[in-house]
């Protein structure tokens, strides 16, 4: 499960990086202050998020037990919902997707707290 995690960070970390060049060269000028700034947020939590992947490879297999991989895959959606629905919502302006941005920020939460408890 490891290598899933590492393979998984490095995709997210390679898109993470791919998607901030866009917004930075692409987008500028295209988008409105406003939602080049939701596509920011976006990549920001997406990158941090591509680390704490990357932490997850590092110890699923020396913590006992199953919440460093549920952890991981927590991250793995929040990164999917979270920042997914802000790109989204910055290049189509549909707001209602707004809606289910904080569902990521949950799976965000539910796997830091997913890292604490595999520590305690």
């Amino acid at each position: 499960m490891d290598k899933t995690f590492l393979f998984l960070a490095a995709l997210a970390g390679l898109v993470g990086v791919g998607l901030g060049a866009f917004g930075a060269h692409g987008l500028r000028g295209r988008l409105s202050p406003d939602m080049l700034a939701v596509f920011e947020t976006g990549v920001r939590y997406h990158m941090y998020h591509a680390l704490a992947l990357l932490a997850v490879s590092a110890i699923a297999a020396r913590v006992d037990g199953r919440l460093p991989i549920v952890a991981g895959w927590c991250f793995t959606a929040g990164i999917l919902v979270f920042s997914g629905s802000l790109y989204a919502l910055a290049l189509t302006g549909v707001t209602t997707l707004g809606a289910i941005t904080p569902l990521g920020g949950v799976a965000f939460l539910a796997g830091w707290i997913c890292l604490a408890l595999a520590a305690w």
